[in-house]
């Protein structure tokens, strides 16, 4: 879990690296107390404060590189190009060089129309004072224009917006952009600029395929290191699903050797007259080592905002699987020896798989596909892809069927497939956080952004209890949440607990919790001397209702907090109290 969470880096030099969780309902073994040897994948937007003040530049000289080829001296990321020992080959490779040379050419006439630089202002939330934000910061990165008067660049480049402007090549102009759509979990957004002038001259991409192993991209993009467009070249390494920094979710990636830097962010990799991938993050600390979103993931982002007009988000099976490499394994659930599946080990109850599967089932096929042993499915020329690819590629409220292994027997099921929410929020971006205080009591729902506020290192260093929860536990029913109190405002009220933070709110006058609305219901509408809250690990607190409600309105006047509770919670308590009802359950 720990290499994980620090697999990937988005490309965005102003955002500190977030940690990853694991995959919703694919749990992994703790991670190690060390520092994982994996450097770790960071996106790739860069800060717009000065850049090159203090910048340190240097060069290799050739002579210093052994057994170096044509093609390594060139710009970063260009392929090497065998030197031919014969001179009939000379011809053949000079020939693979000009080729690559006018592919770049044409890629960079290609987007100079295309290509623009986004300019972002952000203002992210203090999960630790969840009624204010923490400083603005400027940030940059790259987008281009396609089909109709579109947009589209990366999520993180805009996450937690407040004023985004675009500027396109050759122009000293930058225009106001809106945000249309955004998609944390694939890392896209769809920006639109009303400017009638911006859109003159400028022309859109087409989108393409995936590219296979080895075939040329080049992507473009406004890296750091300059203000001007840049372009570099690289070939296709891998094309797997990959952890995608940002929105801590796997989905299908593109892996290249392009020199992709801070700033690409949002850039084209373009192959040939299309576009191949969004450049998005990169492995850190390794040589040319980076990523693309592929083509599919671009076509289902868009379509979901086409047709629901809004981010309709990438569905889930949501079960966990077991490999079945083990032949005694195999023998145990009664599988031929023809037979090639995974075991489901646990599934989440909101999903309609809960109602179809059972725990010890026997994944066999998925929509007719053979699922292998070790969870993979075919996938063009001899390569292959876990099955989660083709789950992530079904659109809300499809259906699958499913050819299982129960007690020996076969079985053909139909599940409907739609997006799931985890008990513990991964991401909160462009959203306020929720809040609730009471007597100098702080109640919110547990996030993973709460948690990453203890720093980078936040599986070691938050709370323990509280991390295994957020990263293990599934939810029960729909709209629960884990309340906790997370720190004490002092008050003579409540002298004595203020070492009782940091633990989750169990029942509030016996009454169990089932989120943070719930838990304000129950507060606002007590109607008892004593006001009792049960805590985790057996603890407790009781207060006098009246005194305690009293003692809540100095509290916020000491700390300068405007509300008791966040707008979401204030616009509830008023619709129940227009309607005489407590907070809903």
């Amino acid at each position: 879990m720990r290499a994980s969470t620090r697999l990937l880096r988005r490309l965005s030099s102003s955002s500190s690296p977030r940690s990853l969780r694991r995959l919703p309902f694919h749990p992994s073994p703790p991670p190690p107390s060390h520092p994982p040897p994996v450097p770790p994948l960071r996106t790739l937007t860069r800060a717009l404060l000065p850049h090159l003040a203090g910048a340190r530049f240097s060069t290799v000289p050739c002579s210093s590189i052994p057994s170096l080829r044509l093609g390594e001296c060139g710009a970063l990321g260009t392929p090497a190009i065998p030197v031919a020992e014969e001179s009939e080959g000379e011809g053949e490779a000079e020939a693979v060089a000009a080729r690559h040379d006018t592919d770049a050419y044409a890629a960079v006439e290609l987007a100079l129309d295309s290509v623009v630089k986004v300019f972002t202002v952000s203002s992210g939330p203090n999960y630790f004072l969840p009624w204010q934000n923490k400083a603005q910061r400027e940030s940059m990165g790259s987008g281009f224009v396609i089909s109709g008067r579109r947009i589209i660049t990366n999520a993180h480049v805009v996450a937690d917006h407040t004023f985004v402007l675009v500027r396109k090549h050759g122009s000293p102009t930058k225009y106001k952009a809106e945000v249309q759509a955004v998609g944390h979990e694939c890392d896209l957004a769809l920006l639109t600029v009303e400017s009638e002038e911006f859109w003159e001259g400028m022309n859109s991409l087409d989108l393409g395929d995936i590219p296979f192993l080895q075939e040329a991209v080049a992507v473009v993009g406004y890296p750091q290191g300059g203000d001007n467009i840049s372009v570099t070249k690289g070939v296709v390494s891998r094309v797997e699903p990959t952890q995608y920094a940002h929105g801590a979710t796997q989905l299908m990636a593109i892996q290249i050797d392009a020199a992709i830097n801070p700033g690409n962010s949002g850039g084209p990799a373009i192959m040939g007259d299309k576009v191949a991938g969004v450049a998005f993050q990169n492995l850190s600390g390794a040589e040319n080592i980076g990523y693309i979103i592929p083509v599919p993931i671009i076509k289902r982002f868009i379509s979901g905002v086409e047709e629901s007009g809004k981010y309709s988000g990438f569905c889930t099976l949501g079960i966990s699987c077991q490999a079945t490499e083990n032949i005694q394994i195999r023998d145990c659930f009664g599988m031929r020896p023809e037979m090639t599946g995974v075991l489901v080990s646990r599934i989440n109850p909101l999903s309609d798989a809960y109602k179809i599967l059972r725990k010890d089932d026997i994944l066999l096929e998925f929509d007719g596909v053979p699922v292998a042993n070790d969870g993979t499915v075919p996938f063009r020329n001899r390569e292959r892809i876990t099955f989660d690819h083709l789950v992530s590629m079904k659109k809300p409220e499809e259906i699958a069927v499913l050819k299982v292994l129960r007690d020996g027997k076969e079985h053909e099921l139909t599940v409907t497939l739609r997006p799931l929410q985890p008990l513990v929020p991964v991401h909160q971006f462009d959203k306020l956080p929720s809040y609730y205080i009471f007597a100098g009591f702080v109640f919110i729902p547990l996030t993973q952004p709460y948690l990453h506020e203890f720093g980078d290192d936040w599986y070691n260093t938050s709370p323990r209890r509280l991390c295994e929860r957020a990263l293990r536990e599934l939810p029960k029913k729909a709209g629960q949440q884990l309340v906790i109190l997370s720190q004490v405002l002092m008050d003579d009220i409540n002298v004595g607990y203020e070492r009782l933070a940091e633990l989750q709110v169990k029942k509030v006058n016996g009454v169990e919790i089932e989120n943070l609305k719930h838990l304000c219901g129950l507060v606002e509408g007590c109607t008892d001397e004593n006001l009792r809250f049960d805590l985790d690990d057996e603890r407790v607190i009781v207060l006098k209702f009246q005194n305690a409600r009293l003692a809540t309105s100095r509290i916020l006047k000491r700390h300068r907090i405007p509300s008791a509770m966040s707008n979401d919670l204030v616009d509830e308590q008023v619709t129940n109290d227009e309607t005489d009802a407590p907070c809903p359950n």
